[in-house]
């Protein structure tokens, strides 16, 4: 967490007490809460928090760039001249545009439109606001699902219903492909300078075998992971992957954190629909 590091422990802790508080509330939600209380609660926590990182970072265009090419890294292998791409949370929506340039379509779908007034978006370009529950897509009208850094962010109940929507959008074959923090070097949120709990705004973390057991439930029992910069379709990387997961199981947090650093930032997973 780098851009932490010119904060105080007084404004991490400010940090960190202000969003507990808030995701505290967030988890007691009802469905029909969470429609609007997810853009309220992050409204109030950079007003109570000024210093968020979301408010102070100054991203160059270069930084810019390079965020985006390495999400399109995790897409390249799977976008083609004729593919649907959507994309969940695009945000900015600079990697929906980056993409667009290579797919037929791309439909970004957010609870909100972040973009910026100064870009233009490209035509083949399409954002899709909605409440989070009931998207307007048709189904099997869809190539290649993405996300980035945002599974982790859904309220637990939520979980099921995202797979579920991906499910109905995506072709047989069609492919989800995603990337969140891995359980085993977590928590990724604010929690991890106080706690080994998670507390905040990340609501769950996951290991590549516990993901792939949930995913068979939704209808996507193909899953590869990335390893060497590419989606590996090999069973056996898979499965070594999940055994060296499953030995590093026992240790305690602090030591396979320390040793998974590296081996395991995240889980990148390519999901096949069924």
């Amino acid at each position: 967490m780098a851009s932490e590091s010119s904060r105080t422990l007084d404004r991490l802790r400010h940090h960190y007490e202000v969003e507990r508080e808030l995701a505290a509330r967030l988890r007691k939600s009802t469905k029909e809460e969470r429609t609007t209380l997810f853009a309220t609660l992050y409204g109030e926590l950079f007003d109570r928090v000024p210093d968020h990182p979301r408010l102070t970072r100054r991203d160059t265009p270069e930084d810019s760039k390079r965020k985006v090419a390495s999400q399109m890294r995790l897409l390249a292998p799977f976008l083609k001249p004729d593919s649907v791409l959507l994309e969940f949370a695009p945000g900015d929506c600079r990697l929906a545009a980056a993409a667009a340039a290579k797919v037929k379509k791309v439909i970004g779908v957010d609870i909100s439109d972040q973009r910026s007034a100064t870009e233009e978006s490209p035509p083949n370009l399409e954002l899709v606001v909605y409440d989070g529950y009931s998207l307007d897509v048709a189904p099997q009208s869809v190539d290649i699902c993405f996300s980035y850094q945002f599974l982790e962010h859904l309220h637990p109940d939520d979980i099921a219903p995202h797979f579920q929507i991906a499910r109905r959008v995506l072709k047989p074959g069609g492919v989800y492909v995603y990337d969140t923090p891995h359980r085993y070097t977590g928590p990724h949120d604010i929690s991890a300078f106080f706690t080994d709990k998670l507390e905040c705004f990340h609501f769950q973390e996951w290991t590549h075998r516990e993901m792939r057991k949930l995913l068979k439930k939704h209808g996507f029992s193909t899953t590869w992971v990335f390893r060497f910069g590419k989606p590996q379709r090999s069973a056996l990387i898979n499965a070594l992957v999940d055994t060296t997961e499953l030995l590093l199981s026992p240790l305690p947090h602090k030591l396979r954190r320390k040793l998974c650093q590296r081996l395991f930032p995240s889980v990148g997973l390519v999901a096949v629909a069924d």
